[in-house]
C-alpha cells in the first residue's frame, strides 16, 4: 500500500462498497500489526490470531498508557477532555492531521452539504480549557470553510442569542454544534425560534450535570430551540472518524468506519446484528494509529450498519485490557 499522505486520503475517501472496504481494511490490518508494537503484542498475549477475519480489537484503555502508534513522527497529539482533575487522558498520536482534517471534512459535506452554505457556532468550553481536542480541531477546520460568522463560544448566553438573533435575521442555514451541559445552560435562558438552525450535541455532562439518556437530552434541546433540528454527533479521541445521527438514535458512520458489538463479558465475541453490546470500530483514518477499536461504549447495531450508544461500562474491565499495563 502506498505511504503517500494524499494517495491514502484518496484511497480511503473512495470505499463505496463492502467489498472495497474490507479489501483496504485487511491491507491496514496486516500494516498495524507489523508497525504498531502495542497492537502486536496484544494479539501476542490475547493468543489472537493476525489475521483480520477474527475480531481483533485493541481496549480503548490503551491510548491512557500506550503510544499507540505505527510511525515515531506525528503532527499533532489529540488529548481526550477527562471529567476530572485526576482522570488519565487518552492520547492519539496523529502523524498526518491533514487526512483527519480532509476525511472530516469530506463526511460532514456527504451528510449535510457544503460547508460554505453554514454558518457555525460552537458551545464548548470543556474542550477549550482543557486543550488538545480533535473536536475542537475538526470544528476550526469546518469553520475556515464556512461562513465568516461562525465563531467559538464560551459561558457566553447573551451573546449567543445576539448571533442566533442576526444569522435568523439572514435567513441564514446555521449549525450550534455543543457539549450537552452548555447546550442545556443556554436552554434553561428560555426558547428560540430559528427553523434553520440545526442543533448538534455531542454527548457528555462532563460532571457539569446530572447525565440524561439521549431521548431525555433531546427533549430538553427541542423544547429550548421548538423549530429548530437536533441532532448528534458521535466522536472521541481514539478515532479519526465521526457519526452523526438525525433522529436521536442511530448513528451513520462515515464510508470508511464500520461499527460491531461484541459480548460484555467476552469481547472476542461478535454479537449479530439486533443485540446489545460493547460498540467497537474498524476506521480506515486510523491508518498511522490503530484502526481496530474496542470502546466501553454499549449499543446496538441494525442490519444497515447503523448503530445506537445506550451508555457506558463502567466499574469493570474488559479481559484482557490489563495485559500490556506495565
Amino acid at each position: 500500500m502506498n505511504n503517500s499522505k494524499i494517495n491514502i486520503a484518496h484511497l480511503i475517501h473512495a470505499i463505496h462498497s463492502d467489498e472495497e472496504f474490507e479489501s483496504v481494511a485487511s491491507e491496514v490490518f496486516q500494516l498495524q500489526v507489523q508497525r504498531n508494537i502495542p497492537f502486536k503484542t496484544y494479539l501476542q498475549l490475547t493468543n489472537r490470531p493476525f489475521s483480520i477475519g477474527s475480531p481483533n480489537f485493541i481496549p480503548i484503555e490503551l491510548f491512557k498508557t500506550h503510544k499507540v502508534t505505527c510511525t515515531p513522527n506525528h503532527d499533532v497529539v489529540f488529548k481526550s477532555s477527562g471529567t476530572t482533575a485526576d482522570d488519565a487522558r487518552s492520547s492519539h498520536f496523529v502523524y498526518d492531521q491533514s487526512l483527519y482534517e480532509y476525511l472530516a471534512v469530506a463526511h460532514f459535506e456527504k451528510k449535510y452539504g457544503a460547508l460554505s452554505e453554514w454558518a457555525i457556532l460552537a458551545l464548548l468550553p470543556s474542550y477549550l480549557e482543557n486543550g488538545d481536542s480533535s473536536l475542537v480541531y475538526m470544528v476550526d477546520a469546518f469553520m475556515k470553510r464556512a461562513q465568516p460568522s461562525s465563531e467559538f463560544l464560551l459561558h457566553q448566553p447573551e451573546l449567543l442569542h445576539q448571533k442566533l438573533s442576526m444569522l435568523k435575521a439572514r435567513n441564514q442555514k446555521t449549525l450550534l454544534i455543543g457539549v450537552s451541559f452548555a447546550l442545556l445552560d443556554y436552554c434553561e435562558n428560555g426558547t428560540f425560534n430559528f427553523d434553520g438552525l440545526t442543533v448538534m450535541e455531542t454527548g457528555g455532562m462532563k460532571g457539569r450535570r446530572k447525565e440524561l439518556t439521549r431521548v431525555e437530552l433531546h427533549d430538553a434541546l427541542q423544547k429550548g430551540f421548538p423549530t429548530s433540528h437536533i441532532h448528534s454527533e458521535y466522536g472521541m479521541t481514539e478515532l479519526l472518524s465521526q457519526a452523526y445521527s438525525s433522529d436521536g438514535k442511530w448513528f451513520s458512520p462515515a464510508p470508511w468506519m464500520r461499527a460491531f458489538t461484541t459480548d460484555i463479558s467476552d469481547p472476542f465475541l461478535i454479537l449479530p446484528p439486533g443485540q446489545r453490546g460493547l460498540l467497537a470500530f474498524i476506521d480506515l483514518a486510523n491508518y498511522h494509529s490503530c484502526s481496530f477499536i474496542q470502546t466501553r461504549d454499549i449499543g446496538i447495531i441494525n442490519e444497515e450498519g447503523l448503530f445506537t450508544v445506550e451508555g457506558r461500562l463502567d466499574k469493570s474491565d474488559l479481559r484482557g485490557c490489563n495485559l500490556l499495563y506495565t
